[in-house]
């Protein structure tokens, strides 16, 4: 289920593959709602006018804005597949890793900020995280249909491959001595959040280049994890339209000494 003005409009838009749309019975059909059933129209997607406890229903507790499309379920990329990708554009990796992030509103809120930011893509472990339902796509206000999610099995692992590839893996944590505009943070880079409360896993901590933090000037202890992640995301797309490194970027050469950092 797609829910939402914004995340149906953009799901029909990107040609996701949608078996119809639902519009509550009783809505006024203007504005998003009117574009929406524009669009899908022209691609020949049923619209359909349904009870609103229909999409309730549907919704599960989830708010609809009176519009559900049913939609073919989003499958995950492999990041072998993402890689392939990157180096055949010759495009410097810049993505974001979640380590057990697992309220799906913040899941859903890192992708669309990812995607605004110019990310290539958003890592996620198949165990002990958000998945990618209807409160996630919701939330992510249709950056789903346009960022690849891919979806690993060990967190741990992706990140050596990426280590391999010449991708420098920047962590965040509350408690590290760098800040996180200290340094040039550019792709290729991969940048890595921890969970709700907990942070990085100590594996994941270990594997990481770089550790860096968010300063906090007020009372309150940490910042939400889709709040840091923005923070970040955005330092790297203004240092990479900075140094114009959109493009192809050198990369570490292998056995490059490592540094310490550490994000929250």
């Amino acid at each position: 289920m797609v829910l939402g003005r914004r995340a149906v409009l953009e799901a029909v838009r990107a040609g996701q593959r949608i078996a119809r749309v639902l519009l509550s019975r009783g809505a006024h059909v203007h504005g998003p709602l009117e574009e929406i059933a524009r669009e899908a129209r022209a691609r020949g997607i049923p619209v359909e006018t349904v009870d609103p406890r229909r999409l309730d229903a549907l919704g599960g507790g989830v708010p609809h804005q009176g519009v559900v499309a049913i939609a073919q379920a989003q499958p995950l990329v492999t990041l072998d597949a993402l890689r392939s990708t990157l180096r055949a554009r010759r495009e410097a990796p810049f993505l974001i890793a979640l380590d057990g992030v697992e309220d799906p509103r913040n899941l859903g809120a890192v992708i669309r900020t990812a995607e605004a930011a110019g990310a290539h893509g958003v890592i996620i472990p198949h165990r002990r995280a958000a998945g990618l339902g209807p409160t996630v796509v919701r939330a992510a206000a249709g950056a789903t249909a346009y960022l690849p999610i891919v979806g690993v099995t060990n967190l741990v692992a992706a990140l050596e491959r990426l280590k391999s590839d010449g991708v420098w893996v920047i962590g965040a944590d509350a408690g590290a001595s760098e800040r996180y505009d200290a340094g040039a943070l550019v792709p290729p880079v991969a940048l890595v959040v921890g969970g709700e409360g907990r942070g990085l896993h100590r594996l994941v901590r270990e594997r990481c280049d770089r550790i860096v933090s968010i300063p906090l000037w007020g009372r309150v202890a940490s910042l939400n994890v889709s709040v840091a992640a923005a923070l970040l995301l955005y330092e790297v797309a203004r240092r990479r339209e900075a140094t114009g490194a959109a493009g192809p970027t050198p990369v570490r050469a292998p056995g490059a000494r490592k540094a310490s950092i550490d994000l929250a």
